[in-house]
């Protein structure tokens, strides 16, 4: 196997623990991006950080002559940009360069979210009785109450978190470090996993990782993605619902209550605030609701 085919593996794993991305897409993935890599030779990390955008013109013009409907070059494309946008995220190359091509609308399909309901059956699934229950619990509070990333959760060592102040240090894209408060539910979730879950997952006393698999490890993304999936199930929520769909919960819930665009930008981590307007538009789409349910005219 190649370094790129490792690569695709890696993007592939990520998509299916990090986005819980189901397995046409992940299929839809592999295939676009394999048949890229297919046609650029590109066979290592390297290869890859030299292509430039008007290679990949050269990609889609390829594509087009060999007769593909628009529709499907555009998906082609599109799979191509979130596999850069995943590489550069894990540092295998330094810019991307499908950042500075045009991107049909769908590209920005509006976020998944869980009404407050739902996230609080969720949040209240977990039994806090059982060891692994105690954890569930943590995790599940902590994405919520602080919109992190999957990643930057099982990411998560003990000294991370100030329970004093209520303050957890997340590390995002590129190790970009920021501060996040934390309510006090998900404050005193986490504080009866550290004193009566986490010691009895613990194998080695140095072990630094806040949350911890059956393994006494760090835990995994995916274990996380499937911690997620088994409460909501239980919670009785018929959505697939991933670890993503707590963190644009926690953006869209701020912002209908009433905090601002720049905060809700700061905690996310966003580098760029037109990243977090999206959630403007699924707010706009719960008001117009709104408004055709209670007026008289609606």
């Amino acid at each position: 196997m190649t370094e790129s085919s490792e690569l695709l593996e890696a993007f592939l794993h990520y998509c299916a623990a990090e986005c819980g991305l189901s397995g046409n897409t992940l299929a839809a993935y592999r295939s676009d991006i394999a048949d890229f890599l297919q046609w650029g030779g590109a066979a290592n990390a390297a290869a890859l950080g030299r292509v430039s955008a008007s290679r990949l013109i050269q990609y889609v013009d390829a594509c087009r002559r060999r007769g593909l409907a628009p529709a499907s070059v555009w998906r082609r494309l599109v799979s191509v940009r979130m596999f850069y946008r995943f590489l550069l995220l894990e540092g295998h190359v330094q810019s991307d360069p499908a950042e500075a091509l045009q991107t049909p609308k769908l590209w920005k399909r509006m976020p998944e979210v869980l009404s407050v309901e739902d996230v609080e059956g969720l949040l209240n699934a977990p039994s806090d009785e059982t060891t692994l229950g105690l954890r569930d619990k943590a995790a599940l509070e902590m994405l919520y109450a602080v919109g992190s990333r999957a990643s930057e959760l099982c990411g998560l060592d003990v000294g991370d978190v100030n329970t004093e102040y209520g303050f957890v240090r997340c590390y995002g894209k590129r190790m970009k470090e920021r501060l996040v408060p934390v309510g006090r539910k998900a404050l005193e979730a986490l504080r009866s996993y550290t004193e009566r879950g986490r010691p009895h997952l613990l194998t080695r006393q140095d072990e630094p990782a806040l949350f911890l698999g059956r393994s006494g490890r760090r835990l995994r993304r995916s274990a996380l993605w499937q911690i997620v999936r088994k409460h909501a199930r239980a919670a009785g929520i018929r959505a697939s619902v991933h670890p993503h769909m707590l963190r644009h919960s926690f953006a869209t819930h701020l912002l209908a209550g009433g905090a601002d665009l720049r905060s809700i930008q700061m905690m996310l981590g966003h580098a760029d605030i037109s990243t977090t307007e999206i959630y403007t538009h699924v707010d706009r789409h719960r008001l117009k609701a709104i408004h055709q349910k209670y007026h008289p005219r609606g």
